[in-house]
Parts: C-alpha cells; structure tokens; sequence
C-alpha cells in the first residue's frame, strides 16, 4: 500500500511510472461475477448476514475444498471475513497472549509479523536460503519451536518468493508438526490457482488430515477471482476457533456485504474458465519477466513456481555508484534508485524479510513489463562499479 502510495503520488506530479508493486490480477472481475453482484442489489441483498457468512456462500466454500482440495468440512466449520487478512488478523486475536510466538519462515508477506505483534505475539522470524528454494526445512521448523509456540504459519504459493513447496516437504513439516501438539499451523492458501511448470498446489492437510484439528486454512476470493475489491476471504478450520472468529467479527465489522458474497457464491459455484485463463496468462508473464530481468547484468532471477511475483537478487548491484555519486548501499536503496531513475517500482526484499532482494510483479501487460525491464536495464548501465 505505501509502495501504491509513492507511485501514486509521483504520477500525480507527471511522472511515467512503470508499476512493478502491484498485489491484485490487473484484469477485471469476470462479467458474470460483476453482473451477480449487480442482481443481488436488484434483488434486494443490501441488509446484514449473518456475522460467519451467508449460509449460501458457506455451503459454496465446503463444496469448493471438498472439489478442489480434498477437504472436507461442514458450513459451520467456515467463516467468512472482509478479505483473507480480516480472517488472519482475527485468529491472531483469538488466540494470543502476550509472549505467545509465532514461526514466520523468509521471505513472508509483510503483514504476518506486524499481526502477531499487533495482538500481544512474538513473531519468530525464520531464515529460508534462496539455495532451499525459499522453504522452510524441517530441521528449521523444529529448532523454532519452543513451549511458547503457537502458530507456524505456511504460505504457499508464497509471496513474495513463488515458491510451492511439494508434498515431501509438506509431509516433513507435518511430521515435526505432529510432534508438538501446542503448535498450530495457519495455511495461507491465497494463490492456489497460480502455479506453473511442473508445480502443483497442495494443502497441508492433503498430506497429513492428522493436523485438521489444529489447522487454519485460509484463502478468499481476491486473487483467483480477481475480486480485491471486493474484500471476501474465508477461513475453515475447528469449530473452537470458528465459533471465536465469529464473536470477534461480531462485535468489529458485523459481516462481509452481502451483494459481495452473493456474488462470491457464483464465482465459486459457476464457470472455473476464468481462473485458468488467469493462470495461463500469468504463467507466460514469468516465462518473460524472469528472462528479461535475468538477462541484466547484476541482476539474478530464478523463475517462480507459483503466485504472481519474481523476486530477483539485486545483492550483485549493492555497492555500485549511481550517476549522482551515492554507492548503493542496500536493497532498499537498490528499489529507490530503479524508482527515481529508472521510472520503475518495485517492492525491496527487506519489507519481506530477505534483504538484497526485490519483489517483482507481473501482474500487469506484457507491453509494461518489456517496457518496465528495459528500464530498469538501462538503469543498470548507468551504475559505475564501487
């Protein structure tokens, strides 16, 4: 959002930005997602639901898991929230208490750690090496653990990374996981659909349905749909927690809007066409923006397994000299430089917990992101050795 913010403001005072940051399919909702929303205020869904989510869209998440995950679940095991986030932030307050920790693995989206904080927990920030591809190890999870550990979360598709883990790594985590009975496990399954090569999807508990009892899966509507606006998201889990998610919304936010979720139940129950021209289209984005930004020199990309983001190491560019003078320093540094030289934002690896890198979407046009890399090249050629 302050990445948003920033390029906003410069295109305000007439800069040509070329956008790299963005978090949402750069394509509308799909017509006949827009039009049940349209039919829903005609038929009058303007009124409150029921704080869980309408009984329609439930019984259209249960049947939506139990088609496309193998996850069986009842409706009252569902709630509905204002977007994925809503559901997160909301477990977290559930369920910590001050000094109650949480395993983040790197490179993680930027709001996990600030949510555990924000409800009295202690994030405990995990390295994953770009040699491991991205993942959290065994050996690393268990090493975390602690009496005071509540949470792991798991985000796969990851962002800002792509990385997908498979199933050998799932059933490793999951056996350290059934280990320590204290620790629960929140998978973060947002970019499902967004997966490429020879990558597949999978949920935690398709490996181990052991873990279903301690296990949040969270996922919503924003991304596969692309209905971000439109701020539906839901979790599934026990029972215990689904009936605390539900006091908490409430007393906070009441319900998600109603013509949102009568629309969210034909985007789930109708035509899956749309996620897999979605899929498609984003797949032959990374094919292009990985080969381009590898192509530049002092930039390394590898290409993602899934979701909508490079993220290329920029650490070969740290130290170099900008026409101005000023050495480069760090990531961060490397990303305002490509800002205010090169017309080009993108997000650094720092905000995600890996520093010397940057978080590269291709969820925007082939022209932008040809246009956006030969920038960026150009920028690149300007820098002197340190």
């Amino acid at each position: 959002m302050a990445a948003k913010a920033r390029v906003d403001a410069l295109r305000a005072a007439g800069r040509s930005i070329t956008d790299f940051t963005i978090g949402e399919p750069d394509f509308p909702t799909p017509p006949h997602i827009v039009e049940a929303g349209v039919a829903a205020l005609h038929e009058g869904h303007t009124r409150y639901t029921g704080s869980t989510g309408t009984p329609a869209l439930r019984q259209a998440i249960v049947d939506k898991l139990a088609r496309e995950n193998t996850l069986h679940y009842a409706p009252e095991d569902i709630v509905v929230g204002n977007g994925a986030k809503h559901i997160i932030y909301n477990a977290f307050a559930a369920t910590l208490n001050d000094g109650d920790e949480v395993i983040i693995p790197t490179p993680f989206w930027v709001s996990y750690p600030d949510m555990v904080a924000i409800n009295g927990g202690t994030p405990v920030i995990v390295p994953s090496a770009a040699a491991q591809g991205f993942k959290l190890s065994a050996a690393a999870l268990e090493a975390a653990i602690t009496p005071r550990t509540r949470w792991l979360v798991l985000n796969t598709p990851n962002n800002p990374s792509g990385a997908v883990y498979t199933e050998s790594e799932l059933q490793a985590l999951c056996e350290v996981l059934m280990r320590h009975p204290q620790v629960w496990l929140m998978t973060d399954e947002i970019y499902e659909h967004f997966v490429y090569g020879g990558a597949r999807h999978l949920s935690p508990l398709q490996v181990e349905p052991a873990l279903t009892a301690r296990t949040l899966v969270v996922n919503g509507m924003s991304k596969a749909y692309a209905m971000t606006g439109w701020r539906i998201g839901y979790g599934a889990g026990p029972r215990v927690l689904m009936k605390a998610l539900a006091l908490l919304i409430s007393q906070s936010t009441t319900c998600p809007g109603a013509m949102c979720q009568a629309a969210a139940v034909v985007a789930l129950n109708g035509p899956q066409q749309c996620v897999a021209e979605g899929a498609a289209l984003f797949a032959a984005r990374a094919v292009r923006m990985v080969e381009l930004l590898d192509a530049i020199p002092g930039i390394a990309c590898k290409r993602p397994d899934g979701a909508f983001y490079a993220f290329p190491s920029v650490e070969a560019l740290i130290g170099r000299i900008t026409p101005q003078g000023k050495p480069l320093q760090n990531d961060v540094e490397v990303m305002l430089y490509f800002l205010e030289q090169a017309g080009v934002a993108t997000i650094d690896g720092t905000s995600y917990g890996q520093a010397g890198y940057l978080r590269v979407s291709f969820a925007t046009s082939m022209e932008q992101i040809e246009k956006g890399c030969a920038q960026l090249a150009d920028a690149v050629a300007q820098l002197k050795a340190g």
